[in-house]
């Protein structure tokens, strides 16, 4: 059932009546079957799949927490009797256990992920005998959201075995926590302690969470359907022939390829986070204008971030702060001070967009993708204290607005380069179409030249109105930045507001499902 679509906006009218119709201490019990029912419109199996993970989590969760318990108990009873020794023995044997509950865990869920993402499990067509002459053909399609729910539930798994949460004892309170369907298919990825508390708090109907959800979720059908849907026949047109045009058209299909992804994924996340606060639910934000950094860096700080929190927190802070790798970073600071310093971090880093990389796909090209992006943000830990001297010798001012465009256009010239690699083809694609943009750039003679011949007029006349709401993006992002927009729109006579919203549904409406046709969203591949 795709976000965009008439079926999915009946369902949430149909939810939005039961839920505040029903007992509050049941409210939970709704989201939960219309999660499942969500779940289940993509197909049964992907639900057998996304039960099995609920199970194991649930009962990896019960099990550590219990073996924490246990040994709590003893500990009060026996702590006086025991000698230091054995206190150090038992807290080994405990330890010991928890880690053996949690691999197992960690091995069977990240083993589904593996088995269905990076050996094509979902491509292959199973052929069981049955009988003598009769054949039972059975196709796996990758489950729905499989990454990202995989990552939520192990995140709060391994919040239990650190002890920062206590397990949850209702199998059905967990299944939902993991199975929350605004977010199941692209996230955001939450941790356990923050939306639980959001998921089982009793809601009463709030107009003010209403109309401020409602006015998130058109603006995420906005960016999706009129902006990012509008790109892509363009973008994906050049993509699979770039060597058949212009350099200059490669480098606009390039740049668009970045508002492309932005506009739907931050789309679909104003749709997720738009249709959880109409029922008072706070989901985690995932954008905070990431065109807008200054830096790698500040960028990935701005995009995804609830991916690059689960990986800074379940990653980088162990692999940072393992004693190998303290030990690593002390030996090399006795020969070089600063090398050694930031060592760990480093390593960490690598590690950590690695990981990042095969997350995002098994190709090369996601994998050279992800360490392009630790490499840089590594080499500006290291080469920051330089370059901050030649600032200073300069008398460069970083607040004045000249530099904060350059450096903010550079960041977005150097992650549309990255971001483009691994989505061409192959990697080699991917390096094809900027050495193509390079050396065969050429100037368009008109405005219309930049439009390839297998655009249709329709398809232009759309891409046009894109660019336009483009700017119109640009400008309420530059407006975000002193207060969220819907505070701006607060302040307008709720009269001009009710014919701004019917004005954007009908543009939604006349323009949006025409040419995007309840497609699907770009991260859910992921």
């Amino acid at each position: 059932m795709a976000f965009v679509s008439y079926r999915f906006l009946a369902l949430i009218v149909i939810l939005f009546v039961v839920y505040f119709a029903v007992p509050k201490r049941f409210q939970w019990i709704v989201l939960l079957a219309a999660s499942l029912v969500f779940y289940a419109s993509a197909g049964y199996v992907g639900l057998m799949f996304i039960l099995a993970t609920s199970v194991s989590i649930y009962c990896g969760a019960m099990g550590l927490q219990a073996i924490s318990d246990n040994n709590a108990v003893y500990l009060k009873a026996n702590k006086a009797e025991m000698t230091k020794e054995e206190r150090g023995e038992r807290k080994k044997r405990v330890q010991r256990k928890m880690r053996l509950v949690l691999a197992a865990v960690l091995l069977f869920n990240f083993g589904i992920l593996c088995m269905f993402k990076y050996l094509h499990l979902g491509n292959v067509r199973f052929i069981a005998m049955m009988g003598s002459s009769r054949l039972l053909s059975v196709s796996l399609a990758v489950p729905l959201g499989l990454s990202f729910y995989t990552f939520q539930s192990t995140g709060y798994l391994i919040d239990v075995y650190w002890g920062n949460v206590t397990a949850e004892r209702n199998y059905f309170k967990t299944l939902l926590f993991i199975s929350f369907f605004p977010q199941i298919t692209q996230g955001p990825i939450s941790v356990y302690e923050d939306l639980s508390k959001e998921l089982f708090t009793e809601h009463s109907y709030s107009y003010l969470n209403f109309s401020r959800g409602a006015r998130r979720f058109l603006w995420g059908m906005f960016k999706k359907m009129l902006i990012a849907d509008a790109l892509a026949p363009y973008v994906n047109g050049v993509f699979a022939n770039y060597g058949e045009y212009p350099g200059y058209i490669a480098l606009l299909a390039a740049f668009g390829y970045s508002v492309q992804i932005y506009t739907d994924f931050s789309g679909y996340m104003d749709m997720a986070c738009g249709i959880s606060q109409i029922f008072g639910i706070k989901l985690t934000e995932n954008f905070e204008r990431p065109y807008f950094a200054k830096s790698v860096a500040e960028y990935w700080r701005r995009w995804h971030i609830s991916l690059g929190v689960w990986f800074k927190r379940y990653l980088y802070f162990p692999v940072a702060m393992a004693k190998w790798n303290k030990k690593l970073g002390k030996n090399v600071s006795a020969k070089s001070k600063g090398f050694g310093r930031n060592l760990p971090a480093a390593i960490a880093l690598i590690v950590t967009w690695a990981a990042t990389g095969i997350w995002h796909g098994s190709s090369a090209g996601y994998v050279v993708w992800g360490l392009l992006n630790g490499a840089f943000i590594i080499v500006s830990l290291w080469t920051d204290p330089v370059f901050a001297g030649w600032k200073k010798k300069l008398k460069i001012n970083e607040l004045a607005f000249p530099w904060r465009a350059a450096v903010t256009i550079r960041t977005f010239i150097l992650v549309t380069f990255i971001k483009v690699l691994p989505e061409v083809g192959t990697l080699r694609d991917g390096l094809g179409l900027w050495k193509h943009a390079v050396t065969k750039l050429g100037i368009p003679e008109s405005f219309d030249a930049i439009f390839p011949d297998f655009i249709d007029y329709t398809q232009i006349f759309n891409i046009k109105l894109a660019l336009v709401f483009t700017a119109l993006l640009f400008v309420t992002s530059l407006l975000q930045r002193k207060k969220p927009l819907y505070e701006y729109m607060e302040k307008v006579p709720w009269l001009l507001r009710i014919v701004i919203m019917a004005c954007v549904a009908m543009v939604i409406i006349g323009f949006g499902f025409s040419q995007s046709g309840g497609g699907g969203f770009m991260y859910a591949r992921f």
